[in-house]
């Protein structure tokens, strides 16, 4: 299991990304202390993307949110597992297994899902990007989940994001967390 974040390009001011940067150069390549720094990352960069003055907000349209969803859903019918996702203004978040000897990639997977969503919602948005900018920031944030206690603890946080994130807590109003 592991928690991935997905988020939009622009969606970190520049500061902010390079201070991220270099906490992840300075953290422990391996071990115990390696994964206390990824997680010690994740909470840094959701911070910064929970900011509500962060980069584009995409997702807030309805269509854009719904493609996302959509490709998220995607991904459990060719054999992902994914127990939670949550959607917001200008990331998202998923727990993901990719059970072994699936013959997944997880990489192309996910690679597959920014070309598709990007593509999708690029048309929607033609109006306020230029044609040479990105929609999705190029890299992804990862977390492995070693253990049931640490899942449920993810499972937990990503389904109370967009209610942390100040969007309406009933499902009928937010409908992009599951």
């Amino acid at each position: 299991m592991l928690l991935l974040t997905l988020r939009l390009a622009g969606s970190v001011p520049a500061a902010a990304a390079r201070a991220l940067r270099e906490a992840h150069a300075a953290a422990p390549a391996t071990g115990d202390g390696h994964h206390r720094a990824q997680k010690a990352l994740f909470a840094q960069l959701d911070a910064v993307l929970d900011q509500p003055s962060t980069g584009p907000h995409y997702f807030e349209d309805e269509k854009m949110a719904d493609i996302l969803a959509g490709e998220i859903s995607l991904l459990a019918e060719n054999g992902v597992q994914v127990p939670g996702f949550a959607i917001l203004p200008n990331h998202a978040h998923a727990v993901l297994h990719l059970p072994p000897g699936s013959g997944l990639s997880l990489p192309k997977a996910l690679d597959l899902l920014h070309r598709r969503t990007g593509a999708a919602c690029r048309r929607l948005v033609r109006p306020r990007l230029p044609p040479a900018a990105e929609f999705w920031h190029p890299t992804w944030h990862e977390v492995p989940l070693p253990d049931a206690d640490e899942t449920a603890r993810a499972l937990a946080y990503v389904r109370g994001n967009a209610r942390r994130a100040g969007l309406p807590a009933r499902f009928e109003e937010w409908p992009y967390a599951g």
